[in-house]
C-alpha cells in the first residue's frame, strides 16, 4: 500500500517551502522516524521523517521545488516487502573482447626524438613562452614541429584561459531564507523611517568582571560568562525607561509591550537567522548564558523552531565578532529599534584632564522614527551606556 508524505504544518504564517535535499532514493529502504528529506522554509530548515517504515517508491517534488504546506513530496510503499534493504545487485563488469584482426597503430615518436633540430624561429619561440617541444602536438607525418604548430599551440591555449575565466561565475537560485532576508529588509527600508544614532561604551570594568568571575562562573553553571549578557540585562533595563523603543506600529495603532524578548542575530551559512530569548528580563545571567549557547547552536545546524524564531520586541547584532568597527543595523520590522554591538579596541581617550587608554566599543542604535523620538533615541541609548560602564552599581546591583 502506498502512503503519502506531505509537507507538514510548520507555522500559521508558513504557507510553502522549497524541497532542499532527498536523504533517500527511490528503492531505498528506511525505518519509521528515519528523515527522508530536507526542506526549507522563510524561517528555517526542517527535515521530514518517514510516517512508517517502507521504502521510498516516488518522488513526487525535486530538489529545489517550491511546494504548499500539505503538499505530497513522495510516495512510500509499506507493504510486506518495504523492509528488504532497497540495493539492487551489483551489475557484472562487462568484459570487451579485443579483436585479434584489428591492427595496432604505432604509437607516435616522442617530439623531442623527432626534433633533434628544430628550427631556429622554433626555438626561439620555445624558449621565450616557456614552451616544451613534446606537449605539442605537430602537423608534419615524420613529427617535426613547425612554427605554425607552436603559434596554433599558443592560440588554443590562450581560448582556454579565456573559456576558464568566463566560468569562473557560478549562478544559483537564491534560497528561500535568502530571498526573506532580502525582502524583509527591504520593507523595513521602505516602510520604517530608519535612523541611527552612536554613542561609545567604556568596557574596562564588565572585562574585569569577566576576567575575576569567569572560572568560578564556569564552576557554578557550566558556561562561560560572555559579553551578550550584560548588554542583554543593559538592554531590558533600558527598555523598561524608553518604553517606544519595545513597541512597535500595528495599522493605525501603537502597542506597547509588558514583556522583553530579546531577539539574537546570528548569521550562519544559509543566512541571518533571529532567534528570541524569551522573557529576558526575568533571566539570570547563567539562564542568558545557557540560552545563546543552545540558540547558537541550533541556528548553525540548522534544527531552530518556529517557536525559536517567533516573537522578539528587540533585536541585538554582535558584529563585533566579525571585527567591525562601526555599523548600521537595519531594524527587524516590526520590532521598532536594534542595537548593533561592534569590535573592542584600545584607544585613547580624555578621562578628567588625562588622556588615558581604554578597551572601548562603539555603539549603534537604529529606531523608527515614527514611533521613537530623536530626543529618546539619544537618552536610550546613553541609559545603556549608564549601565554598561557601571556594571557592577546597575546591572549586577553590587
Amino acid at each position: 500500500m502506498s502512503v503519502e508524505l506531505k509537507v507538514p504544518t510548520l507555522g500559521e504564517s508558513i504557507t510553502e517551502a522549497t524541497v532542499l535535499k532527498w536523504l533517500k532514493k527511490v528503492g531505498e529502504s528506511f525505518e519509521e522516524d528515519e528523515p527522508l528529506v530536507e526542506i526549507e522554509t522563510d524561517k528555517i530548515t526542517v527535515e521530514v521523517s518517514a510516517p512508517s517504515a517502507g521504502v521510498l517508491s516516488e518522488i513526487k517534488a525535486q530538489e529545489g521545488k517550491d511546494i504548499s504546506i500539505g503538499g505530497v513530496l513522495g510516495l512510500i510503499d509499506d507493504s510486506n516487502g518495504a523492509k528488504s534493504s532497497g540495493k539492487t545487485k551489483a551489475s557484472e563488469p562487462e568484459i570487451i573482447a579485443e579483436d585479434p584482426k584489428e591492427e595496432k597503430k604505432e604509437k607516435p615518436k616522442n617530439n623531442l626524438e623527432s626534433n633533434l633540430s628544430l628550427s631556429p624561429s622554433v626555438k626561439k619561440i620555445l624558449e621565450e613562452n616557456n614552451l616544451v617541444a613534446d606537449q605539442i602536438k605537430p602537423s608534419r607525418d615524420d613529427g617535426r614541429l613547425t612554427k605554425a604548430d607552436v603559434m596554433e599551440h599558443m592560440q588554443n591555449q590562450s581560448d582556454n584561459n579565456k573559456e576558464s575565466k568566463e566560468e569562473r561565475e557560478e549562478i544559483v537560485p537564491m534560497s528561500k531564507i535568502r530571498r526573506t532576508i532580502a525582502t524583509r529588509l527591504k520593507e523595513a527600508q521602505n516602510t520604517a523611517a530608519i535612523l541611527t544614532t552612536f554613542n561609545e561604551v567604556d568596557m574596562s570594568e564588565i572585562i574585569e568582571i569577566r576576567e575575576s568571575k569567569k572560572e568560578d562562573f564556569m564552576k557554578r553553571y557550566g558556561v562561560k560568562l560572555g559579553f551578550m549578557s550584560f548588554f542583554i540585562k543593559a538592554s531590558v533595563m533600558a527598555l523598561q525607561e524608553y518604553s517606544a523603543v519595545n513597541a512597535e506600529i500595528r495599522d493605525d495603532t501603537i502597542v506597547y509591550k509588558n514583556h522583553y524578548d530579546i531577539g539574537i542575530a546570528v548569521g550562519t551559512e544559509k543566512g541571518l537567522v533571529v532567534p528570541v530569548l524569551k522573557n529576558a528580563d526575568q533571566m539570570t545571567f547563567d539562564e542568558i548564558e545557557r540560552q545563546i549557547v543552545e540558540l547558537s547552536s541550533k541556528a548553525n545546524k540548522g534544527t531552530l523552531t518556529i517557536d525559536d524564531l517567533s516573537g522578539g520586541t528587540f533585536t541585538i547584532s554582535n558584529g563585533g565578532v566579525y571585527g567591525s568597527l562601526l555599523s548600521t543595523p537595519i531594524i527587524n520590522p516590526p520590532q521598532s529599534g536594534i542595537l548593533g554591538m561592534h569590535n573592542i579596541a584600545k584607544r585613547a581617550i580624555v578621562l578628567g584632564d588625562e588622556i588615558v587608554i581604554r578597551p572601548m566599543m562603539y555603539l549603534a542604535f537604529s529606531y523608527d522614527h515614527r514611533i521613537v523620538d530623536g530626543k529618546e533615541s539619544v537618552g536610550f541609548l546613553i541609559k545603556i551606556k549608564e549601565f554598561l560602564e557601571k556594571p557592577s552599581e546597575t546591572i549586577l546591583g553590587i
